[in-house]
């Protein structure tokens, strides 16, 4: 049997990296076809998690530690509705917004005892920002600031009478970890693993806080993010109130787009509260690490979780300044919302495949 040359090229990159620790793939190799779409993250090791200069940097962005990533293909945009469209249209996927709730199902994610709601608020919907909230002081109680909005879903962002007309090149949102996980299996790519995310967060920069380096101040001319008092008013000194397009934005150094703010992205990694202390107490550089192989959240032990990354248009230093790289947030599997979404990547091991 023939073997192609750009073929046996992956096949003795991969053999070679996984063969010799230190060795990181960091070049794209020859005769490897950038996908459509995306773009090359070359591979490195750096310091994963809280940066030493980062004021605003969590306890669970901590301890920061040491990892090693192959290099890897990555989307220059958050999948957007026109990609979603054409998934549905092939395939007829149904969405978990789109889907009827079954209670029996739906309790298991609650604790024990819950009351069963009404039928009529037991209705197929999704969490939808409650742009009416004002003199929200009390920043613990998320209810304040999001609503279920039945009807919601990602053709009809704030409800059943609105739409995605004219919208092909906005980031579908109200996509769950399961949505992500099924457009991934028809796209033939997956979903980044957190480091991967950093990785392709950082681009050509050496641990920067933010995708555009150390700069706060910057932070209105490179993403879309919440201004002024949230959840009360929104100044929009970024142009954009709530979501916005695709490369709305300057792309970071590698090229890809809105990696901070617009909206939350799944990464594959579970939530789990521990990860980061085990991966440090290695003591020496994490090869590719795919994540926690269970999840674990003392504040939410009835849900699997997943990290999602990078922010939102919601995001202000006052209540999560997740707009900066390190910063991660814990949603349950089968939650969505018109601030979520996702983008894909591919890596050498899944083109070898082809």
């Amino acid at each position: 049997m023939k073997i192609s040359k750009w073929v046996l090229g992956i096949f003795l990159v991969v053999i070679f990296a996984c063969n010799n620790k230190e060795q990181v793939v960091k070049e794209q190799p020859e005769n490897v076809v950038t996908p459509p779409n995306m773009v090359w993250v070359p591979g490195n090791t750096f310091t994963q998690g809280a940066k030493t200069n980062d004021r605003l940097a969590l306890e669970h962005e901590k301890p920061a530690h040491s990892v090693a990533v192959d290099g890897f293909f990555m989307d220059i945009t958050e999948v957007t509705n026109a990609s979603f469209k054409k998934f549905v249209a092939e395939t007829h996927y149904v969405t978990t917004a789109e889907r009827p709730i079954i209670w029996e199902e739906f309790k298991k994610t609650l604790p024990e005892g819950t009351p069963k709601p009404a039928d009529s608020i037991l209705q197929p919907g999704s969490l939808v920002f409650n742009d009416e909230v004002k003199n929200v002081t009390n920043y613990t109680d998320f209810q304040q600031w999001w609503k279920w909005q039945i009807g919601a879903n990602w053709r009809h962002p704030e409800g059943k009478n609105s739409n995605i007309i004219g919208k092909d090149n906005y980031p579908v949102v109200h996509i769950s970890f399961e949505d992500a996980q099924a457009y991934c299996k028809w796209a033939k790519r997956r979903l980044p693993t957190e480091a991967e995310w950093e990785l392709a967060a950082m681009g050509n920069l050496k641990n920067p806080v933010y995708t555009w380096g150390d700069d706060q101040s910057k932070i209105d001319k490179k993403a879309n993010t919440w201004q002024g008092n949230f959840p009360n008013s929104n100044t929009n000194e970024d142009g954009f109130a709530f979501l916005a397009a695709t490369k709305s934005f300057a792309p970071n150094s590698l090229g890809i787009y809105d990696l901070s703010g617009n909206v939350w992205e799944f990464t594959q990694d579970y939530y789990n509260a521990n990860y980061y202390q085990e991966l440090f107490s290695k003591g020496e550089t994490v090869n590719n690490p795919q994540g926690a192989t269970e999840a674990f959240n003392p504040n939410n032990q009835y849900e699997k979780e997943r990290i999602i990354k990078g922010g939102s248009f919601l995001c202000n230093e006052s209540y999560c300044s997740s707009f900066r790289i390190s910063a991660r947030m814990a949603l349950a599997e089968g939650s969505s919302s018109n601030h979520v979404g996702f983008r894909t990547v591919v890596d050498l091991k899944m083109l070898q495949r082809k």
